[in-house]
């Protein structure tokens, strides 16, 4: 309809400037100044505001914030109702600021490139202007296209004037305070340039299209000449009410073909995409953008430059890797790692490598486990793994130091005349407890003996070491503590009338656990029994304590939690078949493996069983080791297999360590596990496997990184 308007319109331009020129004698930059001062009358009568605003700022109009949709200048076209019926037009000379595009995101609002460009809108005004004024606009069509090029060439100071006030605006907000330096936007198709924040609200979907700078022509299809009846069929649907158009939609729509309703899909969508971020303050901005899951804000970063930029914030990463669980330990080490000069966040990084190592636990990787072997066919009977040390001990009566990251052999600590039977290690110092009664302090690092602890007299079993303190428990039935750093025995506490088999230490508390079926709680500085916990009708195996609870195992297939403070029995667990060989309690879960080839995940607070880790790929035989983090449980078995479950779903993962000879001999005796690394003590009992060690890393990426 706006295109055969238009060229109606330059038809007749065209006649009138034929039968003018060879009645006007005079061209319209030679207007005597008579006449123009009769035009501008006639202007000042028709708009006397307009009038007086043009002369505010050089006879530009002004762009005012709180225009209504129809007037502002901004849109190309206003519809009124009598103006439809008359298709009366009238020429409106504005000036609009516009900002330089460029990709996204643009400068900061106070520093964006301004320019001032001229450029003529139509409005239809309804019903008001006379048959005569239109005929004496069309006689002067010619002098008003010449005037209009007069005066958009002076646009010195009423530009400069204009351009100062749109940065104001652009530069500052509502209450004249300046936008944040960091503040960009993006721009472009689809989303909200500085321009529109001052544009009163669209009322149509056209309004709506010219508000966002798209032109109205760039929609039209000009396959052909337009059907009969249009300017009918468009008017009657402009006189139905809001109701009516949607039905009117509904039924259009019903009978449109695919390609048609995808060419209307083409020209809606995109005018209701938004980037309301990029409009926000950044503090807001970064309030939204942690409402996001982690793998949300990584998608968010590509959106483009400026969502990047939000995407990347420290503080961001550092809630989420909070939310989580990553230490600041690990985005220590990873700031580290980075190369200087780049700009992530240290957070950001930490998260995601904890991701992809999470990711390598649950579903593995083709390499092959290192392998590490020694000790002959003796069987390895105890294990601790420190930073990139590996101590293994054995009844060949000797420990072994070996470096996780290449696999060798550092050293061996010989010193031991009977065979290793338990140990502990912090750092580089290692102590070993063994069958010739003794207990020795080493130095991991250069291999030396630093202590040999006497005092006990008969082998010794089990240990714990707190700080610089480590309690053994010995078959002579006696506990001792001791002092690593000078060797010294502290305190000997005895009250158990067999072996003691296991003990647990928090550095104010002794728990340990005997051949005798009982538990005792002792107070080791004065070498006082608090309490003896009786209840169990078989040899107790295995304990853990917490400070406030104590957990026993017993070869009686049941499992007890005791209040560690008054002594009584809260809980009995129920539902292994054979001995509790192995137990981990953390954060109030208990994970208990049994001879019965089962693992149970218990909650000590309610006595209740999770989940029995069981079922088609449970373990074949007796589980002999077992360790939980992260969310996820670790178990080693008789039957040579080393499984993974989920810890809050009891479901099997995977088994990550299947030896050649499984089900035939071979056998997982210990396994010891970090974040990033998983160290298996593997054999057999038959000669059918060999012993040795099996090294898994799961940081591949770092490995890479180390090895280059």
């Amino acid at each position: 309809m706006d295109e055969e308007r238009q060229e109606r319109r330059e038809e007749e331009e065209e006649e009138e400037e034929e039968t003018g020129r060879g009645d006007e004698d005079r061209t319209p930059s030679r207007r005597t100044e008579e006449e123009e001062d009769e035009e501008e009358i006639e202007e000042t009568k028709a708009h006397p505001k307009d009038k007086a605003r043009r002369e505010l700022i050089g006879g530009h109009t002004p762009i005012s914030a709180s225009s209504s949709f129809t007037s502002s200048p901004f849109l190309g076209r206003g519809r009124g109702q009598g103006g439809e019926e008359d298709g009366e037009e009238d020429e409106v000379r504005v000036a609009i600021v516009t900002i330089e595009d460029e990709s996204c995101p643009s400068e900061p609002f106070g520093t964006a490139h301004l320019e001032t460009a001229n450029q003529i809108t139509r409005i239809e005004d309804g019903g008001g202007k006379k048959e005569e004024k239109e005929e004496e606009e069309e006689a002067n069509s010619d002098e008003r296209e010449e005037e209009e090029e007069e005066e958009s060439t002076e646009v010195t100071s009423p530009s400069l004037h204009l351009q100062s006030q749109m940065k104001r605006k652009l530069d500052h907000g509502p209450d004249g305070r300046p936008f944040p330096s960091g503040k960009k936007h993006c721009k472009g198709n689809g989303y909200l340039s500085p321009s529109a924040l001052v544009q009163a609200t669209p009322t149509t979907f056209g309004d709506l299209r010219l508000a966002n700078g798209h032109s109205a022509q760039r929609r039209r299809v000009t396959s052909g000449p337009p059907p009969s009846g249009l300017q009918d069929w468009l008017h009657t649907f402009q006189a139905w009410s809001g109701p009516e158009r949607l039905l009117a939609l509904d039924e259009l729509i019903d009978r449109c073909e695919t390609s048609q309703v995808k060419h209307m899909m083409q020209v809606i969508e995109p005018q209701f995409q938004r980037d309301f971020i990029s409009l926000l303050p950044k503090e807001l901005a970064l309030y939204v953008l942690t409402f996001l899951a982690p793998k949300d804000l990584l998608q968010a970063a590509q959106t483009c430059r400026y969502w990047r930029i939000l995407a990347e914030d420290n503080l961001l990463w550092r809630e989420k890797c909070r939310e989580e669980g990553v230490s600041e330990y690990a985005s220590s080490r990873r700031r580290k790692c980075a190369q200087p000069g780049a700009a992530v966040s240290p957070w950001k990084s930490a998260y995601i490598r904890q991701h992809r190592i999470e990711n390598n636990w649950r579903k593995g990787d083709t390499r092959e486990p290192m392998v590490l072997k020694g000790h002959d066919d003796h069987v390895i009977t105890c294990l601790q793994f420190s930073g990139d040390l590996i101590v293994s001990g054995s009844d060949d009566n000797t420990l072994k130091v070996w470096s996780a990251i290449t696999g060798k052999c550092l050293r061996t600590l010989t010193g031991h005349t009977g065979g290793v039977w338990c140990s502990q290690m912090a750092v580089a110092t290692v102590i070993s407890g063994s069958t010739d009664r003794t207990l020795r302090v080493w130095d991991a690092e250069s291999g030396e003996c630093v202590h040999t602890l006497y005092g006990h007299t008969s082998t010794v079993r089990c240990m714990h070491l707190h700080g610089n303190r480590v309690v053994s428990g010995s078959r002579d039935t006696t506990l001792r503590v001791w002092d690593v750093s000078t060797g010294r025995c502290e305190h000997v506490l005895t009250g158990h009338v067999a072996a003691v088999r296991c003990v647990q230490y928090d550095g104010r508390r002794v728990v340990s656990g005997g051949y005798d079926y009982m538990v005792k709680v002792w107070d080791p500085e004065t070498e006082v029994c608090l309490h003896t916990l009786q209840g169990h009708t078989n040899r107790v195996y295995s304990l853990q304590f917490d400070g406030a609870f104590v957990v026993s195992g017993s070869l009686d297939t049941s499992i007890r939690v005791w209040d560690a403070e008054t002594g009584g029995c809260v809980h009995t667990l129920t539902g292994h078949q054979s001995l509790t060989s192995g137990m981990e309690l953390r954060d109030n879960i208990l994970v208990s493996g049994n001879a019965d080839s089962t693992v149970r995940v218990w909650d000590v607070r309610t006595g209740q069983c999770l989940h029995t880790l069981q079922g088609p790929n449970k373990h074949q035989s007796a589980v002999t080791c077992l360790q939980f983090c992260r969310g996820l449980v670790l178990s080693s078995s008789d039957d040579g297999t080393v499984k993974l479950w989920d810890l809050r779903t009891g479901a099997w993962l995977r088994d990550v360590v299947a030896l050649q000879s499984r089900g035939s001999g071979g056998v997982v005796w210990r396994i010891r596990a970090s974040d990033t690394r998983l160290v298996c003590a593997a054999g057999s009992r038959n000669g059918t496997e060999e012993t040795k060690l099996l090294v898994l890393d799961f940081d591949l990426d770092d490995k890479k990184k180390e090895t280059e």
